[in-house]
C-alpha cells in the first residue's frame, strides 16, 4: 500500500537512490546533491515529501522555500505511469500556497517527459536558461484555480 508522507533526514539514502535511478534528467556529477544539500532542504531550507511502499521509497518531492523553488520531484522508473508525481507535485504545491504567495519556480530538461508532465500540470513557460534547461513558473492565482 503506498503511503504519502514528509521525508525527514533518515529517508536521504533511499531519497538518493530515487534520484540517481532516474532515465531523464540525470544528475550527470553526482557531487552536485550531497548529503548536505538533503539535510538543508529537509530540516532548514525547505520541505521534502516521498512516497513509500512497505518502507521502499518508490518517488520523492523537495521545495526550496529560500529561492522559492522546486528542487526536486522525481519518481523511480520501475514506478512511473502510477500517478506517484502528480501526487507528490500536489501536496507540495498546496502545502507551499496554503502558507505562501510567491510565484514558484523550476527549471527541467527540454523535450522530455518532465517538460510535457509540467506543461500540463499548469506551469508556465518563461525559455530557457544559459544552461539550456526550461524555465517554468507556477503563481498562486494559476494554481488555486
Amino acid at each position: 500500500m503506498m503511503n504519502l508522507r514528509h521525508a525527514t533526514i533518515d529517508d536521504i539514502p533511499e531519497l538518493h537512490r530515487v534520484r540517481m535511478s532516474v532515465k531523464e534528467n540525470v544528475l550527470n556529477n553526482p557531487a552536485l546533491v550531497t548529503e548536505d544539500h538533503y539535510i538543508n532542504y529537509l530540516t532548514t531550507k525547505g520541505k521534502g515529501w516521498l512516497c513509500e511502499d512497505e518502507h521502499q521509497v518508490l518517488g520523492l518531492a523537495i521545495i526550496d522555500l529560500e529561492k522559492n523553488n522546486i528542487w526536486a520531484l522525481f519518481v523511480h522508473p520501475d514506478h512511473e505511469k502510477k500517478g506517484i508525481g502528480r501526487k507528490l507535485h500536489d501536496t507540495m504545491l498546496d502545502w507551499y500556497f496554503n502558507q505562501n504567495k510567491q510565484t514558484l519556480w523550476l527549471s527541467t530538461d527540454p523535450k522530455t517527459r518532465a517538460e510535457k508532465f509540467y506543461r500540463a500540470s499548469g506551469w508556465t513557460s518563461k525559455g530557457l536558461l544559459p544552461n539550456g534547461e526550461m524555465l517554468f513558473e507556477m503563481n498562486y492565482e494559476d494554481w488555486i484555480k
